[in-house]
């Protein structure tokens, strides 16, 4: 069994789209894989198709309803903003043990779970993303973009989880809509400061085998 859990540099990087690509690759390759996406923040049941949840669920060739969106993604929030803080606005709170609990492997061949926001997003007044990535221990991919700031911003989270023990297995840069200088460059800079990890450049709309270069 394998497993990794898919985390960035930020919000509206490109988590669910590189999420959503490594499960269908995995079920082109037979491979039987289960994924999660256990907090959603702005979550608005009239567009739950076009949520990360349903896209998600469509990756995994799966119906997008209530029960399943259920399934997969049970700590759901209508305000757009970091877990902790929208949960307030609706006078609840996230049990961070169950969390943890919820994101555990099972019988699938292969587990991914999606993070929300960066890494260092508060899920609990003390819990972050990082903090449930390390409690599970599962290998992280980093999801950055290409935008101007990038670098610093995907140096600055690599290094973050690395002082905290967790595993980082490579950083994938998804391109930006609006980039200063062509996605290729963006990944030798990051390289030049992360050699000893694989950094992936993806397209805008496009799709690498991440599993080959990943070798999972």
């Amino acid at each position: 069994m394998s497993a990794c859990f898919v985390t960035s540099t930020g919000t509206e990087i490109g988590k669910t789209y590189v999420t959503a690509m490594l499960c269908r690759e995995l079920r082109r390759k037979d491979i039987t894989v289960r994924a999660l996406k256990p907090v959603l923040s702005g979550f608005e049941p009239e567009n739950a198709v076009e949520c990360d949840s349903g896209i998600i669920l469509n990756a995994l060739g799966r119906t997008v309803s209530e029960a399943s969106i259920n399934e997969i993604t049970p700590w759901r929030f209508a305000a757009p903003l970091s877990p902790d803080m929208a949960a307030a606005r609706e006078g609840r709170m996230i049990d961070f043990n169950a969390l943890v609990e919820f994101s555990q492997t099972g019988d699938e061949e292969f587990l991914v779970v999606e993070g929300v926001g960066g890494a260092m997003v508060p899920l609990t007044s003390q819990k972050t993303v990082l903090d449930w990535i390390v409690a599970l221990g599962y290998p992280a991919l980093v999801v950055a973009g290409s935008y101007l700031g990038t670098i610093s911003h995907t140096l600055t989270t690599v290094n973050a989880m690395r002082v905290q023990g967790a595993a980082v297995s490579a950083v994938v840069v998804s391109e930006s809509e609006i980039s200063p200088v062509p996605v290729s460059e963006t990944v030798d800079t990051i390289l030049r400061f992360l050699d000893d990890i694989p950094v992936i450049a993806v397209p805008r709309g496009g799709t690498v085998d991440l599993i080959q270069v990943l070798d999972f």
